[in-house]
């Protein structure tokens, strides 16, 4: 499957208290706090959230640095603004 978001795309972002599983959320690095991720949210843990990119073979996500706090997911992904979509002529 083809990624839904490539580098450099720029994301309306929702805020919402929980995403639901399946939902492209923005969320605070737990390496590096001042940075954001744009993954799939996969699931719920007791220990926070589960995150996974959408190319698992070159994806930093939860499979190296485990549940995501809940208090770092800022929101949800709801529209890629740029660049736009080409015309269908």
């Amino acid at each position: 499957m083809a990624p839904v978001l490539a580098h450099g795309d720029w994301v309306a972002v929702l805020r919402c208290q929980r995403p639901g599983a399946g939902s492209v959320v923005v969320a605070r690095d737990p390496r590096h706090p001042g940075r954001l991720l744009v993954k799939r949210l996969r699931r719920y843990d007791d220990d926070g959230a589960w995150l996974e990119g959408e190319n698992l073979a070159a994806s930093t996500d939860s499979r190296t640095f485990g549940p995501v706090p809940l208090s770092d997911i800022l929101g949800r992904v709801v529209l890629r603004y740029w660049p736009r979509p080409a015309l269908i002529r």
